[in-house]
C-alpha cells in the first residue's frame, strides 16, 4: 500500500466521521486543525481506521500519533508487518 492510498482512505474516513466534505488532510493535520476532533472523536476515528485498514493499535500507539502524518506512518508500518 502506498502513502497516497492511505491518505485517500483517511480523507474518506475523516470526511465521513466529521460529516465535512471539505476536509483535506496533510501530514501536519492534527486535532487542533479540525474543530470537532476531540477525545471521543479520536476513539471513533481509531475504530474506523482499524476497520478500514485491518490493523490494530494499542493505546500507546494511538497516543503517540500527534498528527495525520504519524498516523499514516503507523498504518503503513502495521499494514506492512501484517503482509509479511
Amino acid at each position: 500500500m502506498k502513502r497516497e492510498e492511505v491518505f485517500e482512505r483517511l480523507n474518506e474516513i475523516f470526511r465521513s466521521n466529521f460529516d465535512d466534505e471539505g476536509i483535506t488532510l496533510t501530514d501536519r493535520t492534527s486535532s487542533e486543525d479540525i474543530e470537532d476532533w476531540d477525545s471521543l472523536e479520536q476513539v471513533n476515528l481509531v475504530v474506523a481506521i482499524q476497520g478500514a485498514f485491518h490493523v490494530k493499535f494499542n493505546i500507546d500507539e494511538v497516543n503517540a500519533m500527534g498528527n495525520v502524518g504519524e498516523m499514516v506512518d503507523a498504518i503503513l508500518q502495521k499494514a506492512g508487518a501484517k503482509d509479511e
